[in-house]
């Protein structure tokens, strides 16, 4: 049994009666997402973008990687591009999959596509009525040390960016 409680511009809440694999039935809220990509931008070798960004949500700004919403029947990594140009201004010349990860399993089905970009090229930002932020620039240690003490605590970026220092040999 499904019962569509909201439906969104980009999400809806459903409750799902399940059986799980021990046999057991029990009732599921289930957000259903169409998913994201985030991504890593690269200036030089060494230097990544950030932005830091206005989230009403979390009561204040944060550090985050350029990302956004998979629009309806668009690839992850189309998606990273789209979201690279608008939010840093920056044009990639290439992309690279770093993986992929799923936000919070516990209650939402949507997957997160972590990419780095390479061989940027400045073009204008393209920012929606809701996106408040700037773009800071600085060496990859630095973004990865902002995620260790807790400064940039954005789940999706912080794996990213691990994922990118793991690429770059910062990380075991």
């Amino acid at each position: 049994m499904r019962r569509n409680v909201y439906s969104g511009e980009w999400m809806e809440v459903v409750t799902e009666e399940v059986q799980l694999p021990n046999g057991h039935r029990v009732a599921l809220d289930i957000v259903r997402h169409p998913g994201a990509s985030a991504v890593v931008p690269f200036v030089s070798d060494e230097d990544v973008l950030l932005i830091r960004q206005y989230r009403y949500a979390a009561g204040g700004y944060l550090y985050e990687v350029p990302a956004g919403k998979l629009d309806a029947g668009e690839a992850p990594e189309v998606c990273a591009a789209r979201e690279l140009e608008e939010e840093a201004g920056q044009r990639a010349g290439r992309l690279e999959k770093l993986g992929s990860i799923w936000t919070t399993p516990g209650f939402t089905d949507e997957r997160i596509h972590l990419f780095a970009a390479y061989e940027l090229e400045e073009v204008p930002q393209r920012l929606e009525d809701d996106e408040v932020l700037e773009v800071i620039r600085m060496p990859l240690p630095r973004a990865l040390d902002m995620v260790w003490n807790g400064e940039l605590s954005d789940a999706k970026s912080a794996l990213a960016l691990v994922h990118a220092g793991r690429r770059k040999g910062l990380l075991g």
